[in-house]
């Protein structure tokens, strides 16, 4: 048996590392084999010290694989990151001050010079993404758009099994698609008037205070309860933002056309009036050829990032990114 991958998610609030066994390069998307899913082992997570600098969280990640690694001998390491990953250098190029000093940062020397073997790095959403269409919902279709909804909005298409990262590495970013509702509401990127500002569960909770929502609901969690027992504040906002995001979802269905959709993020999971919104507005644009197109939960649990990070390192290894067409 092949010696396993480790891999690595390094995330605004948690840093998460396993060893992955049982993925082989190339693996297709729409692959009918009945052979065994990926198995993650030692899996294990520690806080990131997201204020500290690079340095910092480069150590703590460092710290966390060889506590995980713990002498097994692994074939390679995989990377999903915040940030827009320049997957071909395995730089950040752009990041928010959720990490701070995070831009610029390489990812790839440290974890090269610590454990000799090939390294790779991608974004952490297209991670997931990844992950989904080989290992979850996606696994027997050519082609799937993720959208992940929590404390940002962003989503990966993957086509044949690749993630289509843009020329930039920067694709997906859905929360910075323009929508009237948010008009002058601040976004994370520094602008206004994006979804994200609007629709992420932070911005969910800003608009529920603004519909009379009592100011103690704080947080996404609190928020989700009351508007599940029926605090009207609350179900309208989650209301408004799923009928929002479903009429991003509805244009995007209209340009990318995948075979299916997954949701996911705390936001997607939150009981209540959100999913049946998002539905709404999805067959308020969608054209109708693309207007049935499924729309399902993500099934590959919340280690797709570690397993979607495994599957591209190994990827790469077989063809470098910079040598993709």
């Amino acid at each position: 048996m092949p010696d396993p991958v480790l891999a690595l998610d390094l995330g605004g609030t948690k840093i998460r590392a396993a060893l992955v066994h049982g993925i082989g390069a190339g693996e297709s998307s729409a692959d009918d084999s009945t052979e065994e899913p990926p198995r993650l082992e030692r899996i294990a997570e520690t806080a990131t010290p997201a204020t500290a600098g690079p340095a910092a969280i480069l150590g703590a990640a460092l710290e966390l694989a060889e506590q995980v690694r713990s002498g097994t001998a692994v074939r390679a390491v995989g990377l999903s990151s915040a940030g827009v990953i320049d997957s071909a250098r395995g730089r950040v190029t752009h990041a928010t001050d959720s990490l701070t000093g995070w831009a610029g940062t390489d990812l790839l020397t440290p974890f090269r010079e610590r454990f000799g073997v090939g390294v790779s790095a991608l974004n952490d959403v297209h991670a997931h993404g990844l992950g989904e269409a080989r290992f979850g919902a996606g696994r027997h279709h050519g082609s799937l758009l993720l959208v992940a909804v929590g404390t940002g909005i962003g989503g990966c298409h993957v086509l044949g099994g690749s993630v289509v990262a843009g020329g930039r590495g920067a694709a997906g970013h859905i929360g910075h698609v323009p929508v009237p509702e948010a008009a002058g509401i601040p976004c994370p990127c520094g602008r206004t008037g994006h979804l994200e500002g609007l629709a992420s569960g932070p911005g969910i909770v800003r608009l529920a205070h603004r519909l009379g929502a009592g100011t103690a609901l704080r947080d996404g969690r609190a928020l989700a309860a009351a508007a599940q027992a029926g605090e009207s504040g609350a179900r309208e906002a989650y209301r408004i933002a799923g009928a929002v995001t479903g009429r991003v979802l509805g244009a995007l269905l209209n340009v990318l056309d995948p075979e299916i959709v997954t949701v996911t993020g705390g936001v997607a999971e939150a009981p209540g009036p959100w999913r049946e919104a998002l539905a709404d507005g999805i067959r308020q644009e969608a054209m109708d050829v693309v207007a049935d197109t499924p729309v399902l939960s993500a099934t590959a649990g919340s280690h797709a990032a570690l397993l979607g990070a495994a599957a591209r390192c190994l990827d790469d290894l077989a063809a470098p990114v910079a040598a993709r067409p």
